[in-house]
């Protein structure tokens, strides 16, 4: 069921932390659930660890990719130090799902906390399981999609340890 608001999700972090995979699988799998998606990026000197952000918003009917001031609605925090510079930006109530919810031990690989991040905020969306495991299939090749696909599920788990049951 279509919302008659748009929804905006930032994510925000450090060059080589997967921001632009993840908004590139956020972006995709709105739109396959019938969602009008637009997207923008910053990107500061990412090739040396600098700032890198994605705006994603979608609903009926997305007229502009920025998301206006104060009208973050989940913000994916993957570098604490970002939190400042993002405030701003982020509406009362808002909900903040921070790096630091996940300890890295946990991790099926290093690099996916990425998509760890987008498990915990799939609970919060109204998109079908299977849209979600088919845009990461079509994501990461064969070598991959077993770690990215267990790294989803951790959180979901997390954010919502019923999710599982749920979506098998």
């Amino acid at each position: 069921m279509q919302q008659a608001t748009v929804i905006n999700i930032k994510i925000t972090g450090h060059g080589g932390m997967g921001i632009l995979k993840a908004a590139g699988i956020l972006a995709e799998a709105a739109f396959l659930a019938g969602y009008d998606v637009k997207r923008s990026e910053l990107h500061g000197m990412s090739q040396r660890g600098g700032s890198v952000s994605s705006d994603i918003r979608f609903g009926k009917k997305v007229f502009s990719p920025m998301i206006p001031d104060g009208e973050t609605d989940y913000l994916l925090l993957m570098a604490e130090d970002q939190a400042d510079a993002c405030r701003p930006e982020v509406r009362t109530g808002a909900e903040i799902i921070s790096s630091m919810m996940f300890s890295s031990a946990g991790l099926p690989c290093k690099k996916s906390l990425n998509v760890v991040m987008l498990g915990a905020l799939s609970v919060k969306l109204d998109f079908h399981h299977e849209i979600w495991l088919d845009v990461l299939k079509k994501t990461f090749g064969k070598e991959l999609i077993d770690i990215n696909i267990s790294a989803f599920n951790l959180g979901r788990n997390i954010m919502n340890p019923s999710a599982a049951e749920k979506h098998p």
